[in-house]
Formats: structure tokens, sequence, C-alpha cells
């Protein structure tokens, strides 16, 4: 990796086990240990199921290094939640995107690219370029 500053990776899911779990799997198949900050923002603030802006903020800005934060969710209120919390404009990191993409796939895409040292537009496009991975 570069000496430029990472890009942020921020996994939300309407479960803290599989936002964690997916981070946990893009970091290890991308071998990047620490290297790129990746946070999970999963469930609710009380460990249930479903979305927390306030959890989703605050793992954006654990994950800010200056060099954009990119946000992939799991399912419909997630990416809802994020849009919203994007709309408000001052309560995500300043180039914080939704990146439209898988979100197993695409995090690890993401992953893989930013500690590569790509900036935000490249770990978007990595990410969004996984909807085309063909299993059969």
């Amino acid at each position: 990796m570069s000496d430029e500053k990472p890009v942020g990776i921020v996994l939300v899911s309407h479960s803290a086990a599989v936002a964690a779990a997916v981070a946990e799997l893009a970091r290890g198949l991308a071998g990047v240990g620490g290297a790129v900050p990746v946070a999970p923002a999963g469930g609710t603030e009380g460990g249930g199921l479903g979305t927390s802006a306030e959890l989703i903020a605050a793992a954006a800005a654990s994950v800010d290094r200056g060099a954009g934060v990119a946000v992939l969710a799991d399912l419909g209120s997630a990416v809802l939640t994020v849009k919203a919390l994007l709309a408000e404009g001052d309560e995500l990191p300043e180039h914080t995107r939704l990146v439209d993409a898988p979100f197993v796939e695409g995090a690890v895409a993401a992953v893989v690219t930013a500690a590569a040292g790509a900036d935000l537009a490249a770990v978007e496009a990595a990410a969004v370029e996984a909807y085309t991975y063909r299993k059969v």
C-alpha cells in the first residue's frame, strides 16, 4: 500500500453479526489487517435487527482518513438510512459515498482495491463491478 491515506469502508447490515463477519471476511481475503480501515455498522444500538443512523455515522467517522468513505449496505432500509444521512449533509464525513454493489463480493473488492492505494472512485468502481461476478 502506498503512503497515501486509504479510503475507509463501512459495511451496513441489518445484523451486527453479518456486518462484522463480512468485515472480517473482506479483511482476511484482502490480507490487509489494519491497513484499510473497515468498520461494521450492523443492527440497532440495543443489539436487535435493524439499522441505526447513529451507528452508521460513528462507523464512518471511525474509518475516515481523509481519502473518502465507501459505504456498502445490505438491504432496503439500510440503504434508505444511509441516503438520509447523506441528505443531511453534516452527519457523515466529507466525500462519503453510498456504493451500489453486492454486499459480500462488493466489500471484498472494495477492501482489496483500497489496499492497493486506489482512490474513492476506483474503490467504488471495483465494488460495483462485483455485480458481474458469475458463479456458474
